[in-house]
């Protein structure tokens, strides 16, 4: 996580983020300069809003966005924040079972409102990227009409399942109103090439602006802080991923 010249100026701040009776806690990273900038929604993996989730926020804050990361564990294990360790999966894994989609839904529609109340956001350009269970939740998020573009990083479970049960993720994608950009690893065992492929499929069909990109990587690929980590693969997506947002943000 390299800073370069053209790094802006960031500040960031634990917030939270009023939905009904719940407070969301959220990591919020912000350009310090005056104006209004697009903003970003990073969604966790299984381990919270941990170091790399909160590194993430502050890449897309130097890049020029207001970028914020709820905590999608709030209702069950609030301040839940871990490693990547066996353990950590396991606890991980753990709290995403209890996890529901409608909820989910709610909490990211939540951020998008907090979003809009702050001042130097620009309230029509809001993205997301997420990670592991974050991709998958992104996918999920890309059918709320304000959000305009998505990076989803290999989201497993999009084919075949649903935060709290239900209809496959994956039927909702005629209902995906923005441009996304799918990330994957070939080498990744718990998710098949015939599942992004399958994902591909249905994107193409519905006429879901889209690229799907492949790496010869393990899942985990971006992760700085995992043993997966692939810096040449990560390189690459992120430059995809800034070419998203400046195109669909700007």
């Amino acid at each position: 996580m390299t800073n370069t010249a053209t790094d802006i100026v960031i500040r960031t701040a634990q917030v939270k983020i009023p939905n009904g009776d719940l407070q969301i806690d959220a990591y919020l990273a912000e350009p310090v300069a005056q104006g209004t900038f697009p903003a970003v929604i990073v969604v966790q993996e299984i381990f919270g809003v941990n170091i790399h989730i909160r590194e993430v926020t502050e890449r897309l804050a130097k890049q020029g966005y207001v970028a914020i990361a709820p905590a999608i564990f709030q209702r069950i294990a609030p301040g839940f924040e871990a490693g990547y360790t066996p353990e950590d999966i396991q606890i991980g894994r753990k709290y995403k079972e209890q996890t529901k989609a409608d909820e989910i839904l709610s909490d990211i529609q939540a951020t998008i409102a907090y979003l809009k109340t702050l001042a130097n956001v620009k309230g029509d350009a809001i993205a997301s990227i997420g990670f592991c269970f974050g991709g998958h939740i992104v996918y999920l998020a890309a059918t709320l009409p304000e959000i305009k573009a998505t990076a989803s990083f290999y989201g497993g479970g999009i084919v075949n399942s649903t935060p709290g049960g239900g209809a496959p993720t994956i039927t909702r994608t005629p209902d995906i109103k923005g441009t996304l950009y799918a990330f994957f690893g070939t080498q990744d065992a718990g998710i098949p090439q015939e599942q992004t492929e399958q994902i591909e499929a249905e994107l193409n069909k519905h006429q879901i602006p889209h690229k799907v990109f492949r790496y010869p990587a393990d899942h985990g690929f971006f992760c700085n802080h995992r043993g997966s980590y692939n810096p040449e693969a990560a390189a690459d997506a992120w430059n995809k991923v800034k070419e998203l947002f400046q195109q669909q943000l700007h």
